[in-house]
Parts: C-alpha cells; sequence; structure tokens
C-alpha cells in the first residue's frame, strides 16, 4: 500500500528511524483538510517508545481537529539540522516520514503524562512544566499517531 523508496541505498534503517523520532524537536503533521486540499503545520512531538506512537499537543478548536474529526489519515515529516563535512558546503540531511491514523485523547491524565514527557524534550525544569501542566492541560487535548508505515531516508545535498 505504502510506496518503496526509489533510491533504497537513501534509506534509513527503522532503528535510525525511530532514533530519529526521538531526538528531534518538532516536525509537520499534515491532515487532509478543508476541500481535499492537505493541511500541514509544524507540532512538536513525543514518540512513545512503549507503544511506538507518536503524540502531539493541541488545543480544543482549530482547522486540524475538525479535519480529524473527517478523516483521520495523516503524515508527519521530521528532518534533522543536517551536518557538514570539512570545507564543504552541503549538507546531507536526514528525515522521516510516518504514516498512520490519527485519534483525538481527551483523557485529562493521559494529557498530563505526555505533556510533561514532551515538555522535557525541551527543558528540566520541573517547575515549569508543573505550572504550565497546571495552567493549561484542562485547556489541551492530544492527537495520537499510529504509525502504519515508517521510511526514512539520507540524502547529501550537492
Amino acid at each position: 500500500m505504502f510506496r518503496e523508496l526509489i533510491r533504497k541505498n537513501n534509506g534509513l534503517s527503522h532503528e535510525d528511524c525511530i532514533r530519529l523520532l526521538v531526538s528531534e524537536k518538532r516536525g509537520v503533521l499534515s491532515v487532509i483538510g478543508d476541500e481535499g486540499y492537505p493541511y500541514g503545520t509544524p507540532m512538536n512531538h513525543y514518540y512513545n517508545p512503549k507503544d511506538g506512537c507518536i503524540y502531539f499537543h493541541c488545543g480544543r478548536l482549530g482547522h486540524r481537529l475538525d479535519s480529524l474529526k473527517k478523516e483521520c489519515k495523516v503524515s508527519f515529516c521530521i528532518y534533522n539540522g543536517g551536518e557538514q563535512n570539512d570545507g564543504e558546503w552541503a549538507l546531507t540531511v536526514k528525515s522521516v516520514i510516518v504514516f498512520g491514523k490519527a485519534e483525538i485523547i481527551d483523557d485529562l491524565e493521559k494529557i498530563k503524562d505526555i505533556s510533561y514527557r514532551l515538555s522535557r524534550k525541551f527543558t528540566d525544569d520541573e517547575g515549569y512544566i508543573e505550572r504550565e501542566t497546571k495552567l493549561f492541560a484542562d485547556k489541551t487535548l492530544l492527537i495520537k499517531l499510529t504509525p502504519e508505515h515508517i521510511c526514512g531516508k539520507i540524502v547529501n545535498e550537492s
């Protein structure tokens, strides 16, 4: 059902894809939006190694949620900042695309747990995380992306 990479020698292993999903902080979540147009938005994410799912926090209203209520199929794309060899201008970039189905989670305890885990990707300031969770958890939803296909590749820009 999902396409194979054309240049298989540029493909990342599944383990490398997961490492990138764990380490990178941001990506673009794309839904099927109004009138069938793709709608992609930059999102922070948390990859949960226990269930293999990717979680996003979001508000309780908006285009993205309206779209997910109509169609649960999504894609999520991340890429790293790239690496540059000494004396070269070109970057070598790793990217991952995840295809799967998304569901909206409105369970306060799950929202608090995932929000805490996601926040730890950005800061170790426990006081800040606790304050933000206390202030905003009840105004937040989670999107849970259950992957059906994960693929990644490495590309040199030269």
